[in-house]
């Protein structure tokens, strides 16, 4: 889901990512403010394409006419993967000066695309819980999220991320402007410190 984001940021269609981890480390919240996930009729699926691409394997969109320059996503799987491994995931889309929302639980709609009237801006959040059926460890590490969000913004010179922990009450703001530059350099000083 991060990588969803990070890939509209890098094609310049996003500037903001926010990864938020809930109080009880339950769930985890991704928001950006890109073009927001496609809401209009599927020609094919004869359903919106966010349920499509939310619930169908390699129903991504990111090979479409040329729609992403460069992608480090899972090319139309990493969605409905985490949908089908999520006991609960909800997602909230602003595009075309409205806001839409959609509800699924362990891969499957539990609601319809519904629209929640005008809205400013554009952009995606998805919010969605481990499924305990499938999992055996279902809390997030916040120490594991915060390298990965890291470790995106030293792989993506200039991206920034922030990292809202709700269980510790901290906010991080990731952004390298030098990129790989700076993860070296990281390295070199945690080195002189050990």
């Amino acid at each position: 889901i991060v990588d969803n984001s990070v890939d509209e940021a890098i094609n310049g269609h996003a500037s903001n990512i926010t990864v938020t981890l809930s109080q009880d480390r339950s769930s985890v919240t991704v928001q950006d403010d890109g073009r927001g996930v496609p809401v209009d009729m599927h020609p094919t699926a004869k359903k919106p394409a966010l349920e499509v691409i939310f619930t169908t394997l390699h129903a991504g969109g990111k090979f479409d006419q040329g729609s992403y320059l460069t992608s480090g996503g899972l090319h139309g799987v990493g969605s409905s993967v985490v949908n089908a491994l999520s006991e609960s995931l909800t997602v909230e889309v602003l595009r075309g000066r409205k806001k839409y929302r959609q509800e699924f639980s362990r891969g499957k709609p539990t609601t319809k695309l519904k629209s929640l009237g005008k809205a400013r801006g554009t952009g995606t959040t998805v919010t969605f819980t481990p499924d305990p059926e499938i999992f055996s460890v279902t809390k997030f590490d916040p120490a594991l999220i915060r390298t990965r969000l890291e470790t995106s913004t030293f792989l993506n010179k200039g991206l920034t991320i922030t990292f809202k922990d709700e269980s510790q009450g901290t906010k991080e703001v990731f952004c390298h402007e030098n990129g790989l530059t700076d993860y070296l350099t990281s390295l070199v000083k945690s080195s002189e410190i050990g």
